[in-house]
């Protein structure tokens, strides 16, 4: 399928770079791909950027059959433009696709679309440190029909925008609030991929932590309330003595690639790296010892954000004195080292625009 483009006759005044703020400002051009039983999926091209027209009747706006990804495009000193891992994000998605009866994309032309999209708006990536630009894929349902099963037809959209940090906080320790209350997925559900449900799920308590002065909530499993799974926009990794510690992939987490990444990178070093069941008293408890050094979160959004204090049920807890541990500042210099090209890619994980 080869992909047409129109490029805009006008473009956007593009932000400083201290001007900045994720997911606020979008570049002049957007990838579109349309599906159709007969056809399968066709019509590829990219266009400048613009409203979406749809019918009121539309099945994603009824049923919430839609799913998306992200990553980032990363502009390297001598010019060059380099993806982190994006045929994960690829794979993930179609895994969605899967999970939610949605047509999966051929994956080589998925990379092929996100690859000329940038391209096109190669002079968006911004060139300061922590910035980038943000490539959000997704896919939904466009079939006009009232009545739940899936759609027979789908879009299949890529947008992108410059971004500076994710938190504002940057990779300074944040606060993060443990939910005792609502429940984010469970084992079964859609909790290992990547769908809008999940996060229209998880608002309710996200706005109740930022009340309370918290930046992200950590959800618990959903039926003990009393196993860690993962912060609302990161997985969530435990330095415990000498065990580094990650809730493993049990049906309700998302297998975030940044996650994959920390774990072969530790393993790489050789720390003592385990994917395991870890419930939020074996962590509090482990702060009574003196024996929690760094608690840290991963994303594509925010990389590493070390976690600085933790509350749950009102006992709140300061992890390293509110200061990035070693082993997070390390893997954050490590993997943006890579993505920016500073450091060498050992592991093949880098793709050039």
């Amino acid at each position: 399928m080869t992909i047409s483009v129109e490029r805009t006759k006008t473009p956007k005044q593009k932000p400083g770079t201290d001007q900045l703020v994720f997911g606020k400002v979008f570049s002049d051009h957007m990838f579109i791909c349309d599906y159709s039983p007969d056809k399968g999926w066709h019509n590829a091209r990219i266009v400048p950027y613009q409203n979406l027209s749809i019918d009121p009747s539309t099945m994603t706006l009824h049923y919430a059959q839609s799913i998306f990804e992200g990553l980032k495009a990363y502009k390297t000193k001598d010019g060059h433009v380099n993806l982190f891992r994006p045929r994960e994000n690829i794979k993930r998605l179609n895994a969605s696709c899967r999970r939610l009866c949605i047509p999966t994309v051929d994956e080589e032309f998925a990379l092929t679309a996100i690859k000329k999209l940038v391209d096109v708006d190669r002079d968006w990536i911004p060139e300061g440190d922590g910035t980038s630009l943000y490539i959000r894929p997704f896919i939904f349902a466009t079939e006009p029909h009232i009545g739940v099963r899936p759609s027979t037809t789908y879009s299949f959209v890529i947008i992108t925008g410059p971004v500076g940090a994710y938190y504002k906080e940057g990779i300074n320790p944040v606060k993060i609030y443990v939910e005792p209350n609502y429940v984010r997925a469970v084992r079964g559900g859609l909790g290992e991929i990547k769908a809008s449900a999940n996060y229209a799920a998880s608002l309710k308590a996200q706005v109740e932590a930022n009340e309370k002065g918290y930046t992200q909530v950590l959800w618990l499993d959903g039926v003990e309330k009393k196993y860690i799974e993962e912060v609302g926009t990161m997985n969530v990794f435990f330095i415990i003595g000498d065990e580094i510690v990650t809730p493993e992939l049990s049906g309700s987490i998302l297998p975030g690639i940044t996650r994959k990444s920390c774990i072969e990178l530790l393993r790489h070093w050789g720390y003592n790296m385990n994917e395991r069941r870890i419930s939020i008293q074996e962590v509090y408890e482990a702060h009574e010892k003196g024996l929690l050094k760094e608690v840290f979160g991963t994303g594509t959004a925010a990389v590493i954000s070390p976690v600085g204090e933790l509350c749950w049920n009102g006992n709140v807890i300061t992890i390293n004195n509110g200061k990035t541990g070693p082993i997070s500042q390390r893997l954050y210099d490590t993997l943006t080292g890579i993505q920016y090209g500073k450091l060498p890619d050992e592991f093949g994980w880098i793709e050039k625009v």
